[in-house]
């Protein structure tokens, strides 16, 4: 395990145009996940409930409920 460990340290410790291809990696999945995030995944409780008791009380009923009444619509009383 100690030989493999210090195989893929030297060989990033000695990369030149490797460390600037993984920097512009990782700077494009930070791009790409922050603009999924806002974009495709709003925060439907923060949206959809006034205050935090509600948001509480759905969450707790969405978490208790069988699979057979699980409901479509969030604001349905």
């Amino acid at each position: 395990m100690a030989k493999v460990l210090s195989f893929y340290r030297d060989g990033f410790r000695n990369m030149r145009l490797g460390r600037t291809l993984w920097t512009i990696i990782l700077i494009k999945l930070l791009v790409l996940f922050t603009v999924i995030k806002l974009f495709f995944f709003p925060d439907v409780l923060q949206v959809n409930y006034d205050n935090d008791a509600a948001r509480a009380d759905h969450v707790l009923r969405r978490l208790t409920q069988s699979g057979a009444a699980f409901e479509s619509n969030p604001r349905r009383e």
